[in-house]
């Protein structure tokens, strides 16, 4: 899986590449690990902290330990371009946490600050599929993080994810690793925003080794029952969207990320895990 987030961590043994991301919350599909004497990390691939929005690192660490998370990856929030608090927390709590800082990409000085940020220990940006520099050079944000090893975190729209620019762009930085936030964005319950072949669009993304995809749990992109109902609270039949990451990612590009704090407004942070896992359970249960 993307080893590059967790450099400080070092590579976890994992089944399955999206188990890479996804590990030992009680959930059947962690018994049949067990059983077979799998050892996973479970790495939180995307959430979000701050004191002064959402919520601060001590909520995510709760969360962390009650579903036996041993790392999580910070990303920065949108519009926030001081890193320090992120920072702060990879300092406090010594190996629990990646850093993805965001760097105002219009600024003329934009490269320089994202070599700042590599030095005070960034593993990773992130950028929209539609960033690009002033000057003479639109690429050059892109084209330092690459310099510097530095994934790329992108979120942004389907149809920005589904342009041929993007793609080129892709093309320009085959070794730039580059990750699709939110199932590139393809991830809404009523699927108006991302008709089939926007969607086409995004997956053939697999095509280009170093793309992968992100997953945040069933309740950004399924329809809740009302009244909820137990011990499953989404509309079947669901919509086939793990299905076709899988298909053209494979585990190996796929990573689970709890998409916290805003995941507490949908099925809540455990159910993110365990649901989304318990997907996966057949596939699972054919290893040996």
């Amino acid at each position: 899986m993307f080893s590059q987030y967790v450099t400080s961590f070092g590579k976890p043994k994992a089944v399955l590449g999206f188990a890479y991301s996804i590990q030992v919350a009680p959930t059947r599909p962690v018994q049949l690990l067990k059983e077979r004497n799998y050892k996973m990390v479970i790495v939180d691939s995307h959430c979000h902290v701050s004191p002064y929005w959402y919520e601060p690192v001590e909520s995510l660490l709760f969360h962390m330990a009650q579903n036996d998370i041993e790392h999580a990856v910070l990303i920065q929030y949108m519009g926030q371009f001081n890193n320090e608090y992120q920072f702060e927390c990879v300092r406090r709590f010594p190996g629990r946490f990646a850093s993805v800082a965001l760097v105002d990409a219009n600024s003329p000085d934009a490269t320089d600050e994202l070599e700042r940020l590599a030095e005070k220990g960034a593993r990773g940006v992130r950028l929209r599929p539609n960033t690009r520099s002033p000057g003479e050079d639109p690429l050059a944000i892109w084209r330092k993080a690459d310099e510097l090893r530095l994934p790329v975190s992108c979120g942004g729209t389907n149809t920005g994810f589904a342009s041929e620019e993007f793609a080129n762009l892709v093309q320009t930085f085959p070794n730039l690793p580059i990750i699709l936030e939110h199932l590139g964005s393809i991830n809404t319950p009523e699927g108006k925003n991302a008709p089939d072949e926007i969607r086409q669009k995004v997956f053939m993304l697999s095509r280009f080794p170093n793309v992968y995809i992100k997953i945040h749990g069933l309740g950004e992109f399924c329809r809740r029952t009302n009244p909820v109902s137990e011990p499953f609270p989404f509309e079947l039949p669901l919509p086939p969207l793990l299905e076709m990451a899988y298909k053209s990612f494979g585990p190996e590009r796929m990573m689970w990320g709890s998409d916290y704090p805003p995941v507490s407004g949908r099925e809540g942070y455990r159910n993110s895990l365990r649901l989304t896992m318990n997907q996966f359970e057949a596939k699972i249960q054919r290893l040996d």
